[in-house]
């Protein structure tokens, strides 16, 4: 019988504050860092910084500049999570709590992430975003593990992690091309972006694979492979194969969800 009534009383148990309040800081220092990253009053936008490094022009991989616009959404999702996550029936879920600290930890990423770009540095960027994608993909792999409860969680916590994750993806393979680039490396050859191309459409029919045709992650990947698509089309830095194989990429990330979507239902 003592087992039997300490269970449920563990499990409705509400969060510390500690951690609720790391999530709320957490998006805080994000959008903060965000805007320093726009350049909008303070900062120097991330197109110019590190001499330009990760400028839409910088590599055949970079997406064009309109693309980037997908942050306002992860932002607004993050500060939605930020107060979702601090309600009081959230404080005593067990999939918020498990939620918590791994999300903080990728919004201080993607600051340090701007911080560090700020002053050039830009092979320590691809660390702090490699970074950044590995506890994305713990987040999305806990997400995975623990059964929505609402719609609306569904929306605000997996939505925003899934967008987030995607766009992280493919912004992972253009900062480790801008970082060869910087380097003196040819990594801006034909040959190399569509490999890497490749590869991000390989890793977005993973995650369909493995979330059961998640729409969330290939929606922003398959934005960030449209937008690398668009710039090698009509763009400053022109390149008809790199162009269509981002065309390419984006469809089989978009159909190949939907297909491991209809077929696990």
């Amino acid at each position: 019988m003592t087992h039997d009534t300490a269970t449920p009383r563990q499990r409705t148990e509400p969060a510390s504050s500690g951690p609720v309040l790391l999530v709320v800081v957490s998006a805080i220092i994000a959008v903060v860092g965000g805007f320093l990253g726009s350049g909008a009053v303070v900062g120097t936008p991330i197109a110019e910084a590190a001499a330009g490094a990760l400028s839409a022009t910088a590599t055949l991989v970079a997406p064009a500049g309109p693309a980037f616009s997908i942050w306002s959404v992860i932002y607004l999702g993050l500060i939605a999570y930020a107060v979702w996550q601090a309600l009081p029936a959230q404080r005593r879920s067990e999939r918020q709590r498990a939620l918590r600290v791994p999300i903080a930890v990728t919004m201080l990423l993607n600051a340090a992430w701007i911080t560090v770009v700020q002053f050039g540095q830009v092979l320590l960027s691809v660390v702090v975003i490699v970074a950044l994608l590995a506890s994305l993909a713990f987040v999305f792999a806990r997400l995975i593990a623990a059964q929505r409860t609402t719609a609306v969680d569904a929306l605000i916590t997996d939505g925003t992690v899934g967008l987030y994750l995607g766009w992280v993806a493919i912004a992972t393979v253009a900062n480790f091309s801008a970082w060869l680039a910087s380097t003196g490396v040819e990594s801006a050859a034909t040959l190399w972006a569509v490999l890497v191309l490749v590869v991000a459409a390989l890793v977005g029919l993973f995650l369909a694979t493995v979330s059961a045709g998640r729409i969330a992650p290939a929606l922003s990947l398959a934005w960030g492979l449209g937008w690398v698509a668009q710039g090698r089309l009509s763009g400053e830095v022109l390149s008809t194969t790199v162009g269509w194989t981002a065309v390419t990429a984006a469809v089989v990330v978009l159909v190949g969800t939907v297909a491991v979507r209809v077929r696990s239902r």
